[in-house]
C-alpha cells in the first residue's frame, strides 16, 4: 500500500528556514501529483504547495516566494524548502498524494497522507 513518511519539522525563529521531506513507497512515485498541506490549531487543513508532472507547481498565496516544492523521483521523495518563516506558518505539515492521477487544491481529494510533522516558528 502507499505510505508517506514526513520528516524535517522543528522549532525555528522567525526569518529562519526548514526543509521538509516526504518519502513515498508503494507505487510508481513519478506518476502522481504530490502535495504539502498544513493545519494550524482550530483551523482547516489548507494546501501549501503542489507538484505534478515533476515540473509543474502551485503555491498558496501566503507562501509564494518563500516556499519551494521539489521532488526527486529516483528517491521517491518530495521536499518543501521553507524560507523566511513567519509565526503564522506554525502548523502541522502533511504530505499527500491522490488515489488516481490528476491534481487538486482540495485536501478531500487526496487519499493518502503522511503522519504529519510539526513546524513551530517563534516570533
Amino acid at each position: 500500500q502507499v505510505q508517506l513518511v514526513e520528516s524535517g519539522g522543528g522549532l525555528v525563529q522567525a526569518g529562519g528556514s526548514l526543509r521538509l521531506s516526504c518519502a513515498a513507497s508503494g507505487r510508481t512515485f513519478s506518476t502522481y501529483a504530490m502535495g504539502w498541506f498544513r493545519q494550524a490549531p482550530g483551523k482547516e487543513r489548507e494546501v501549501v504547495a503542489l507538484n505534478w508532472n515533476t515540473a509543474n507547481t502551485y503555491y498558496a498565496d501566503s507562501v509564494k516566494g518563500r516556499f519551494t516544492i521539489s521532488r526527486d523521483n529516483a528517491k521517491n521523495t518530495v521536499y518543501l524548502q521553507m524560507n523566511s518563516l513567519k509565526a503564522e506558518d506554525t502548523a502541522i505539515y502533511f504530505c499527500a498524494t491522490g488515489r488516481y492521477g490528476g491534481v487538486s487544491y482540495a485536501a478531500r481529494d487526496y487519499a493518502y497522507w503522511g503522519q504529519g510533522t510539526q513546524v513551530t516558528v517563534s516570533s
